[in-house]
């Protein structure tokens, strides 16, 4: 029998006390090697990975394992507890009872006795990945918690500071400015209080070949996400219009804009403004708050609201096919149209792309019509935007286990009043009522905890039926009425792409990403 060994080591368990070391990954080497070795087992590889949570499904040498796995290299994969493997309930069910049966692969934990081959502690296994998966949701509202406090009380969180500032090395959770980046923040701002477009602004600083903010943190050595293309170098209309409304630069802290999605997810989103933490004067202001309000004066009375629903229809949807940069929309006299915004920042850095609005709702529409008719059958048109083609089969079976999770809780809230009474008549005394609702007590816990479980999911399951019936809703819509707005356009479209008309043909390369 060939076996694949995993160990996992979280930041947590690197800033244990020396004398906690039981977690670290060399003795969990040592100690599944020894196992092994007592079981006769041939080991096929040992896969570690250093600095990684269980909640985290892109752990390379965990990935790799399961590549491995699919591949049928080992017989059974062998862990220190079912928690190294992962945290989640959902990877418990989808890969320990699910795809290594399937792949004749056995799993064995030893210290939570966790065995495949021992059908009867599935259960066991399953209740520890609950269990698993509550601790990393109390985990992450607990940092929430912290995090939210801090911020209250003015402390800088974020990893690396707004450009302008940076963190302060002798305070920790304080920034202050660096006077280089700090310069051009302050020419941003007087260069718009004497008239100048956001846009000229940004062209002003490329052809001086003043790096972005992206670009200078690279440059310093900073982290900082590698840009894709040569324009991700460059300074735009959006980095100088978010820079004139952020009040970080008058001295007030501004954080909590963005919450996770869940804490499985890395992914965020925004928050509403009233939501946001701001706290005043904790750190030096760069700009002056007579210049401050100079500038916002001018950006409020120059703010103009779409003209016309046309003009909104695609507003920040459309993305240059050659730079991946976010197209704006213009006029010339009656017509407007959309342009790469790169092009106009910096001569030598895009070829541009442009397509006028008429045309582009032709192409969405036209294609939007080829979709349909694909499905002209309302059950073949459901099944094709279905976030889960067995949604309905799942949730009746998640409302089913709900039933009996009830039904569980009922039978031990009432073996529990029954020892009460008993109690109470004097049958059994009060060392012997402890003895007999402890483990009722527990086990209508344990029961608790999962029909709240239950009742998440269904939640869930209802609002993606709902994201259905809006979709449905939408194409309903367009069918009815021929015309597209912009409520179909966020619904049904994440983005589109443009490329630069062919010359030849007149021809634009239209992509268009599908909500679906």
């Amino acid at each position: 029998m060939k076996v694949a060994i995993y160990c996992r080591l979280s930041e947590e368990d690197k800033n244990k006390p020396d004398t906690e070391d039981s977690e670290s990954i060399q003795n969990q080497k040592s100690m599944l090697i020894q196992y092994a070795m007592d079981k006769q087992w041939e080991i096929y590889n040992i896969y570690s990975d250093d600095d990684y949570t269980g909640s985290d499904r892109n752990r390379p040498e965990f990935k790799k394992l399961l590549v491995d796995a699919e591949s049928r290299k080992f017989d059974i994969v062998l862990c220190k507890t079912q928690s190294r493997f992962t945290r989640e309930l959902e990877m418990v069910e989808r890969y320990i009872h699910g795809l290594f049966p399937l792949w004749n692969i056995r799993f064995v934990s030893i210290v939570d006795n966790a065995d495949t081959d021992n059908k009867g502690n599935k259960k066991s296994r399953q209740i520890n990945g609950l269990i698993n998966e509550w601790y990393l949701e109390d985990l992450s509202d607990n940092i929430k918690s912290v995090l939210r406090n801090k911020m209250k009380q003015g402390y800088y969180i974020g990893s690396t500071a707004l450009y302008g500032y940076i963190k302060d090395p002798s305070k920790k959770g304080h920034i202050i400015i660096d006077e280089e980046a700090a310069e051009v923040v302050r020419e941003v701002f007087s260069l718009y209080d004497q008239g100048y477009g956001k846009t000229t602004i940004a062209q002003m600083l490329n052809e001086r070949k003043i790096p972005n903010p992206t670009e200078y943190k690279r440059i310093k050595g900073i982290a900082y996400k590698t840009p894709q293309h040569k324009s991700g170098t460059l300074w735009k209309y959006f980095a100088i219009s978010d820079m004139l409304i952020n009040p970080m630069y008058i001295g007030c802290m501004v954080q909590g804009r963005y919450e996770s999605v869940s804490y499985k997810s890395k992914l965020n989103k925004p928050r509403p403004k009233d939501k946001w933490i701001i706290v005043e004067n904790t750190h030096e202001p760069i700009i002056d708050k007579d210049l401050w309000e100079r500038v916002q004066l001018k950006i409020k009375s120059a703010y103009r609201p779409f003209a016309t629903v046309e003009a909104g229809l695609f507003a920040r949807k459309v993305k240059c096919m050659n730079c991946g940069y976010t197209m704006r929309t213009a006029k010339k006299g009656d017509r407007r149209y959309l342009q790469c915004s790169t092009k106009h920042v910096s001569s030598d850095s895009c070829v541009g792309a442009f397509i006028s609005h008429q045309k582009l709702i032709s192409i969405v529409t036209g294609q939007l019509d080829d979709f349909i008719h694909q499905y002209l059958d309302k059950d073949a048109l459901e099944k094709s935007i279905d976030l889960s083609s067995g949604q309905n089969d799942r949730q009746k079976q998640i409302e089913g286990q709900k039933s009996a999770y009830e039904k569980k809780i009922g039978e031990y809230a009432k073996g529990i009043n029954e020892a009460y009474f008993d109690k109470v008549r004097g049958l059994i005394d009060e060392g012997e009522f402890i003895a007999i609702t402890k483990d009722f007590k527990e086990q209508k816990s344990v029961y608790l905890k999962l029909l709240d479980e239950a009742n998440k999911q269904i939640e869930a399951f209802s609002k993606r039926k709902d994201i259905l019936t809006d979709k449905k809703q939408v194409i309903e819509d367009f069918l009815a009425n021929r015309e597209l707005n912009r409520v179909m356009i966020d619904t049904l479209i994440d983005h589109i792409s443009v490329g630069r008309n062919d010359r030849a043909t007149k021809e634009h390369p239209v992509e268009i990403y599908w909500n679906f």
